[in-house]
């Protein structure tokens, strides 16, 4: 496996502002923010990508989600409306290799699947 940021952030090795972890996820604020706010919501376990889900882990694919109702809750944007976004592969937009979901709010989005 080649170096992983993420796996990094997890590790410690590189620091982040951590709204939220326990011992299967981690989620902190993105760098780069696209909206007021922008949550990284990632699995402790290195998953490449959405493309290697299986059935072994679909128990966490729903904790991971509800994690993210969670945190929109704590950020105070689920009653006005939030986006969830999953992207996968290069062609898909994702840029680091390690499964991750985007929680985005705190404004009105962009319709951009159109």
């Amino acid at each position: 496996m080649e170096k992983c940021v993420f796996c990094d952030i997890v590790a410690g090795k590189i620091p982040s502002d951590i709204v939220y972890q326990d011992e299967d996820f981690v989620a902190f604020r993105d760098i780069h923010p696209v909206a007021p706010v922008h949550i990284v919501i990632i699995p402790k376990a290195h998953i490449s990508s959405l493309a290697e889900v299986g059935e072994r882990q679909e128990g966490l694919m729903g904790r991971l989600i509800l994690l993210a109702v969670k945190l929109a809750e704590k950020e105070r944007i689920a009653d006005r409306g939030y986006r969830l976004a999953i992207n996968c592969g290069p062609e898909g937009g994702q840029v680091i290799p390690h499964l991750h979901v985007h929680l985005l709010g705190g404004r009105k989005l962009a319709d951009q699947l159109g």
